[in-house]
């Protein structure tokens, strides 16, 4: 069983040092640090990771680690978590999540580089069934929109609609989310 922990880059220390707290004492197998906004730099992504780390201190418990691509930066922030000794990493193919998407399962397999992670059913996977889904006009990925999100640590709801709306206005788009900041 697992928990996330989402939006944790709006929390202050006490929430998350509660929220760990109580789940430590429960019979969750992993918790889950979320970046929900793509607003974490690997810096911010490796603190949370020593905080939750030790906040599992002594029991059996593992930590996971979920990223939105918002700034690019979804699989920098899963291999920095990883380097401190969180061990359930999210990835998904081609990075396909919702709105700018989340770390791309491609690249964290090339960078773990064992023996038993072979991506060729994963690149076959990628031409059956990712590539017709762009074609038919899916749309996933990092794009300004969830850059702006992303960097004012905002849920990406107002780019969804953006990019839903087809719009192309960026300057108007940012310069609304400032006003309304």
């Amino acid at each position: 069983t697992t928990c996330n922990i989402m939006a944790i880059s709006q929390a202050n220390s006490d929430q998350v040092e509660q929220a760990l707290k109580m789940l430590s004492e429960t019979s969750v197998d992993v918790i889950y640090l979320v970046d929900s906004y793509g607003s974490l730099y690997p810096e911010n992504a490796s603190e949370f990771a020593k905080i939750y780390l030790k906040a599992v201190e002594g029991t059996n418990k593992k930590i996971g680690f979920h990223a939105h691509n918002n700034q690019n930066l979804a699989f920098a922030n899963t291999i920095e978590t990883l380097s401190y000794g969180v061990s359930f990493l999210d990835a998904t193919v081609q990075g396909m999540g919702r709105g700018a998407g989340n770390c791309a399962m491609e690249l964290l397999l090339g960078f773990l580089k064992n023996p038993k992670y072979n991506i060729y059913s994963l690149l076959q996977f990628i031409e059956k069934y990712m590539l017709s889904m762009k074609e038919q006009g899916v749309v996933w990925g990092y794009d300004l929109q969830y850059m702006f999100t992303g960097l004012l640590n905002r849920h990406p709801r107002e780019a969804i609609d953006f990019t839903n709306s087809k719009r192309n206005d960026y300057f108007e788009f940012y310069k609304g989310l400032l006003d309304n900041y």
